[in-house]
């Protein structure tokens, strides 16, 4: 199929689909007047790479799941534990963004709580020193 279609089938533009075959993740073979030929399973492989960068993953990560087409158990156990790498990548992410949440919550606390009198630099200094003792 030609770009276009392959376009309007996975709603990607020509361009993302010219980027994704530079990458080497998709192939298309060149017909005699030039156009791209793109088989009918590139469909169904653009959507497993927008699907995978949707849910987190890099090209890179998405290039070296996709390397091994070979139908079979290690493809399997490379794809599941890529996975499950992936969720306890976003838990981590998720804790330390919890964590930066904290902070800044009582960075504006203490902003906002400034004591009467205080200038900002030396309100500055001292939530400054609190953070450093926490």
């Amino acid at each position: 199929m030609k770009i276009g279609e392959l376009a309007r089938r996975t709603g990607l533009s020509a361009s993302r689909i010219r980027f994704y075959e530079a990458s080497g993740l998709i192939e298309a073979r060149r017909l005699g007047n030039g156009y791209r030929d793109y088989p009918e399973e590139a469909v169904q492989r653009l959507e497993i790479i927008t699907c995978g960068q949707q849910a987190g993953f890099s090209l890179e990560e998405m290039r070296e799941l996709s390397q091994d087409r070979a139908v079979g158990s290690p493809r399997h156990d490379r794809l599941l534990a890529s996975l499950k790498a992936k969720v306890l990548e976003i838990e981590t992410l998720q804790q330390r963004l919890a964590q930066n949440r904290l902070h800044l919550l009582e960075l504006i606390a203490g902003i906002e709580g400034k004591p009467a009198g205080m200038d900002c630099d030396e309100n500055a200094q001292r939530l400054l020193a609190r953070w450093r003792d926490a």
